[in-house]
């Protein structure tokens, strides 16, 4: 719908328009900065006394107290707030009459002056000049400060959760906090890398765009080459692209970007979403155990200063060593039901129905054995926990356990209740991959949308030779929300996908 302004919108328009017809450009081309407000405040608090510090400084006007001949303001920019003190004999008729009836709070400004500290102690610019930078039509959404019981509580007109989602925007620019967890997601990104670079990986890119799709079980998005007449796929992994590599040479390779999932929302699932996922030569999933305990533990006390996080009220250690379950005892302690007394799906889907779990019509034995681990067990893994050997059928990828016709050398990772990421000995004979893909081809339906083709040139690939490797994939959204204490995957996207907005509402 095109934007219709409001009243208050229009009364802003009207003073663009006033300020354009008194020769002020209220959008100019130059900006001048000599400091940040963090910046001008100490420079201030480490001059020397009575020293005289000429600062320019920029930000958005976010108060304004109009004394008549003095205007005391605040503007903020990304890392922090200063006050300006504007005279009317200092600044000049004309300038201190556009400041008071034709600046709104929300409007960007460039003011130069010197420091000083008020009466009240408050480290502030004596504005000699100032220029509009910027003026906002739209005001900002309310925010109000009030103290209850000591402590600040900070109210807001902008409370509905999913227009804060839709203007992220403006969900930023009022809410200090929500920045903060940007700013953790990008230092948590940054010290994975660290760890990775500091362990000899090496970072590399594959294809977003693909013409099969493979390495996890998940419907694709799915589109169209219109020079090359082909359907392409919006990758779902990033695994076999990276595994090929490992054919080629590299021993260590990594790879955090997007990945496309056309499935269903939820607190902890967006379509596009931030994968991490790394492969190392000579591993198997017990070293690529102790990798992930040290990783996770690594990045938390890089960013938060601390291995010790809390998380939805619980305290959660992050420290090496983490506990360690075959996915059999974890389901025998938290279910009470030992899958191998039921050997098909029919008798284990009645077992599993008996004691109130969800078993779909149609799923396969590893798939309820899976809905017994996330509706019994996935909830109570409060502490960080491993849970290792998981059904063959589905695990294509996985190598078997030796002498054990049922189960795969596979764990996923669990902290704070939530499953957090998937890693396998990696499979590496390309006979017994073909003929694990063809098992699964029988076992999915044509119309499964978790069924995957057959890649030919991943299994050349490793016709060539595959050395034996460990591989490991996490979601790093999720490792965001559990740096930050969130919990929903939307708190810790900066645009996530929302349903079209009923503007008939």
């Amino acid at each position: 719908m095109a934007w219709q302004p409001t009243q208050l919108e229009k009364q802003r328009l009207d003073k663009l328009e006033r300020l354009q017809k008194a020769g002020i450009n209220p959008y100019p081309l130059r900006v001048e900065r000599t400091h940040t407000t963090a910046e001008a405040i100490a420079a201030f608090e480490t001059a020397v006394e009575d020293e005289s510090i000429p600062v320019t400084v920029c930000g958005r006007l976010v108060s304004e107290r109009d004394m008549g001949k003095t205007v005391f303001a605040h503007i903020v920019d990304e890392f922090g707030r200063i006050q300006l003190f504007l005279r009317r004999e200092e600044v000049g008729e004309e300038s201190h009459f556009i400041l008071r009836k034709l600046l709104d709070l929300g409007d960007f400004i460039q003011a130069s002056g010197t420091l000083f500290r008020t009466r009240t102690g408050e480290i502030s610019v004596r504005v000699k000049s100032w220029k509009l930078l910027s003026k906002a039509i739209s005001p900002l959404p309310v925010v109000k400060e009030q103290e209850v019981d000591g402590d600040v509580v900070r109210y807001s007109a902008f409370a509905d959760v999913e227009e804060r989602y839709r203007q992220r925007y403006a969900d930023l620019a009022v809410n200090p906090e929500v920045r903060d967890v940007f700013r953790i997601r990008a230092r948590l990104i940054s010290a994975l890398r660290r760890f990775f670079d500091d362990n000899d990986f090496l970072e590399v890119e594959t294809p977003v765009l693909q013409p099969l799709y493979g390495g996890a079980a998940a419907r694709p998005f799915t589109t169209f080459h219109n020079q090359l007449k082909q359907d392409l796929y919006l990758r779902i992994s990033f695994e076999l692209y990276l595994k090929r590599l490992l054919v080629g040479g590299f021993e260590r390779v990594y790879e955090i970007g997007r990945d496309f999932r056309n499935e269903g929302v939820s607190f902890k699932h967006n379509p596009e979403f931030t994968q991490l996922e790394f492969y190392a030569a000579y591993w198997d999933y017990r070293d690529v155990m102790d990798f992930t305990e040290r990783m996770v533990a690594s990045a938390a006390e890089q960013v938060l200063g601390t291995k010790v996080i809390t998380y939805n009220g619980h305290a959660v250690d992050l420290a090496p060593p983490w506990q360690r379950m075959s996915m059999r005892e974890a389901i025998m302690q938290f279910a009470e039901i030992d899958y191998m007394d039921y050997p098909d799906a029919a008798s284990l889907s009645a077992a599993v129905r008996a004691i109130g779990g969800n078993a779909p019509a149609g799923a396969s034995w590893g798939k309820l054995v899976d809905g017994l681990l996330g509706d019994f067990v996935e909830p109570k893994l409060i502490q960080p926990a491993f849970i290792m050997d998981f059904p063959r059928d589905i695990s294509p990828l996985a190598k078997a356990i030796p002498g054990d016709p049922i189960h795969v050398e596979r764990f996923e990772y669990f902290i704070a209740g939530m499953e957090m990421g998937n890693a396998f000995t990696e499979l590496n004979d390309p006979l017994e991959q073909r003929k694990r893909f063809e098992e699964l081809q029988e076992l999915f339906s044509s119309d499964d949308e978790e069924r995957n083709p057959i890649d030919e040139d991943y299994i050349r690939a490793m016709a060539y030779g595959m050395p034996p490797n460990g591989g490991f994939g996490t979601g790093v959204d999720r490792l965001a929300m559990l740096f930050t204490d969130k919990h929903s995957i939307r708190e810790v996207l900066l645009y996530p996908h929302l349903r079209e907005k009923d503007e008939g509402k």
